[in-house]
């Protein structure tokens, strides 16, 4: 919690874990008072709050801060658990609050502390030709943004959380802290954020200021958290039914309200407005090839349908690796890559086709595909031809022919083309496993999405580039999510899935869809359009369905065939893990015991 900054980062002085500019005047000690007098001071205390936002482009490592894409259906690694990978862990159900990583609670808890310390003392700091009011006002509206964020990505995994809103002095007792009710963490982020939107502006236009909170920041994030509040897991959940803290205060709603979905749909229809109305829209490429408008949304730094990113994957080293990880993590072996971010065959199978079929309906007992007869899949023989915009080159096996265009922005398979050459994924490729190597591609397959390809590994050449927390893209998802829960698949909510789709190059969904038809469409929409971007793991949660999607089998290719490239032998489907979730204890992450022990006023997540 904030209080972890006393127990780890020595906050006896109340400076948390700031810079060592906050430490030193240049001649002597100075307070935290002192500090707020001075203008500098006083906004790299505030700038210092941001360090805590996660790193969820590090899919693996990084104090496991984002174990979660690797935990859901989306990905496979051919790093072992035993390397540090929690969410190998997670995956084969030997998780717990011991080995459960604390990273997450340690710093959302810590950048929660700064913003208290921040609020408690800004008003002190004097105005100025320099530093007006609006300037002071703006800041403290970021500070409210920053700590209803903060809360969320606490909730999101754990549900109930103590909510830290003030500053804990290292004399406040550790038995009072404890889980408030999910409703009211709920309005605690939406006050904030509501606090947020009427002292920030709606976007951002100083380039300096890129990644500072906005106004449709704060829009989107309530449309974010609405939306979780009224699914299935927080939403009148049975398995949560009784679920109480020490004093005997239910911690979850007992009964389902179906009202939250209109609430949720309100939230985002006001989000789109606003965003809409500053300038926000579905990125397009200018060449009007809907691959390259889907690629170059997360390579085309702040363009406009980006609400807010972070700067990641920069030219300096932030991880011990060095600059450049996402690329070594996601690059072939033959581009000197470590072949590591590999998509599961579950997520290809996914893809639609680019006339708008679903070509797989689900898997027999041998794990086998029941092929859609109405599309045009075929899962045998290869390409006569290349395709349009150089999707797939003549002679690649037809399972990857006609496939939705973003199936080519985002997943490299084996013939695909990269950095001028196709890729060799068989054993005995230039991008196979070869000798016995840690590093190689274990599902023959490897991320394309959010991949600069300019990076050049043995020139040491990189890339600086964002992580997109928020985009239009997926506030048109919740919109019609939640509207079709609300009133069914009405209008609007074909128009907006219809815009996602169209801005991907994909025909409009087909009319006459009833809600649970609408609803299965959607759930595929977000899995595709959102891939990679860790929504995937906390979806399949809240719509109460990651028993079925995340444990059993994963599928890849297979890789120890040595048949190149049209070689029958690689494309047998096979099982490269076989995985574990136990419902209902892996909905919730398991607070880490050593917080367990600190604060005897927790109550642990039910099953753990």
């Amino acid at each position: 919690m904030k209080y972890r900054v006393i127990i780890f980062i020595v906050a006896v002085s109340l400076l948390g874990s700031c810079s060592d500019f906050l430490e030193k005047a240049p001649e002597e000690d100075i307070t935290i008072q002192e500090a707020f007098l001075q203008r500098n001071y006083a906004e790299a205390f505030l700038t210092s709050a941001y360090a805590g936002m996660p790193r969820e482009n590090y899919f693996t490592d990084c104090y496991d801060v984002n174990p979660f894409v690797l935990a859901s259906d989306e990905l496979e690694i051919p790093w072992p658990a035993e390397a540090g990978k929690f969410g190998k862990l997670m995956n084969n159900g030997s998780w717990n609050p011991v080995n459960a990583p604390g990273q997450i609670w340690v710093n959302m808890y810590e950048g929660c502390r700064k913003i208290n310390v921040f609020l408690e003392n800004i008003h002190i700091t004097p105005l100025s030709s320099e530093f007006t009011k609006e300037d002071k006002d703006r800041w403290i509206g970021e500070a409210y943004a920053l700590r209803a964020f903060n809360h969320f990505l606490l909730l999101r995994l754990y549900g109930p959380i103590p909510i830290i809103d003030f500053v804990m002095h290292p004399d406040y007792p550790f038995k009072d802290v404890k889980r408030k009710p999910l409703d009211e963490c709920i309005q605690f982020i939406l006050d904030e954020c509501d606090k947020a939107i009427e002292l920030l502006p709606a976007r951002v236009t100083n380039i300096q200021h890129y990644g500072r909170m906005t106004a449709t920041f704060a829009y989107a994030l309530k449309s974010r958290v609405l939306l979780y509040r009224a699914s299935p897991l927080f939403n009148g959940n049975p398995d949560y039914r009784g679920f109480a803290d020490k004093d005997g205060v239910l911690l979850f709603p007992q009964t389902a309200d179906a009202s939250w979905w209109a609430t949720a749909a309100a939230a985002a229809k006001k989000c789109i407005d606003e965003c809409v109305a500053v300038g926000f829209a579905l990125y397009k490429s200018e060449t009007g090839n809907p691959v390259d408008s889907y690629s170059e949304l997360f390579l085309r730094r702040w363009n406009n349908e980006v609400i807010m990113a972070t700067n990641s994957g920069g030219l300096t080293s932030y991880w011990a690796f060095g600059p450049g990880y996402i690329e070594r993590s996601a690059f072939p072996r033959g581009f000197s890559g470590w072949s590591g971010y590999c998509p599961t065959q579950n997520v290809v199978d996914a893809y639609e086709m680019d006339n708008g079929t679903i070509p797989i309906t689900g898997y027999r007992e041998d794990g086998s595909p029941i092929i859609n007869t109405e599309s045009s899949y075929v899962e045998d023989g290869y390409a006569a031809a290349a395709g349009p915009d150089g999707r797939w080159e003549a002679g690649v096996r037809n399972m990857y022919v006609g496939r939705d265009p973003r199936f080519y922005a985002t997943i490299s398979f084996n013939g695909s083309v990269f950095k001028g050459r196709q890729l060799e994924f068989w054993h005995t490729g230039r991008d196979g496993r070869g000798t016995e190597s840690r590093d190689y591609c274990i599902t023959g397959y490897l991320i394309r999405k959010n991949i600069e390809p300019t990076v050049d590994i043995p020139q040491a050449r990189w890339a600086l580039k964002t992580w997109i927390f928020f985009r239009m893209g997926e506030i048109y998802l919740n919109y019609a999510e939640a509207l079709n829960e609300a009133e069914g698949p009405v209008a609007d909510v074909y128009k907006y899935v219809n815009l996602v789709r169209d801005r991907a190059g994909m025909p409009d969904l087909p009319t006459g869809l009833n809600k649970d038809q609408m609803r299965e469409r959607i759930r595929r929409e977000r899995q595709i359009e959102l891939a990679f971007e860790t929504h995937r793991y906390f979806d399949c949660r809240r719509w109460k369905i990651a028993h079925n999607t995340f444990g059993g089998r994963i599928y890849g290719m297979n890789i120890r065939a040595d048949s190149g490239l049209q070689g029958n032998d690689f494309y047998q489907r096979t099982v490269v893990d076989e995985r574990i979730f136990m419902t209902p204890v892996h909905y919730l992450f398991p607070i880490f015991q050593a917080e367990m022990d600190r604060a005897p006023g927790l109550v642990q997540n039910p099953g753990w």
